[in-house]
């Protein structure tokens, strides 16, 4: 008598289309301009500036794609000695809308090319 080994059927099986291998060259040319690709949208980011605003636009706060604060306008009518606490809290909301700007910002650049490398979550440093 011959034994005969069984498959194990827990074990998965890789079926490359066409019968053939990966060409490793072309995936990485893919890689590589894909990484070229996401560099290139985040210098676009690091020099696009966008704004948010608070108060009806007495303070009004501007940071870049990437989320570094570059300006900050206050209109003279927001500023009163007694009450600061208002103005603060006139200021966090100007700058966290900008926040807020920048990231849809970043979706719309970097949302495709983190798609390209098989969904975004798995990329560290990206808000998606």
């Amino acid at each position: 008598m011959h034994n005969r080994e069984i498959p194990d059927p827990t074990q998965e099986l890789i079926v490359i289309p066409g019968g053939g291998q990966p060409n490793m060259q072309q995936l990485l040319q893919q890689a590589q301009k894909m990484q070229q690709d996401l560099a290139q949208a985040q210098e676009e980011l690091a020099s696009t500036e966008v704004d948010g605003q608070a108060g009806g636009g007495l303070v009004r706060a501007t940071v870049t794609g990437s989320g570094e604060l570059r300006a900050l306008k206050i209109d003279p009518k927001a500023v009163d000695p007694e009450d600061t606490e208002t103005l603060a809290d006139l200021i966090v909301a100007a700058v966290q809308a900008a926040n807020e700007n920048a990231q849809a910002l970043q979706q719309q650049k970097l949302g495709p090319l983190a798609q390209g490398l098989g969904g975004g979550s798995g990329i560290p440093g990206l808000p998606f």
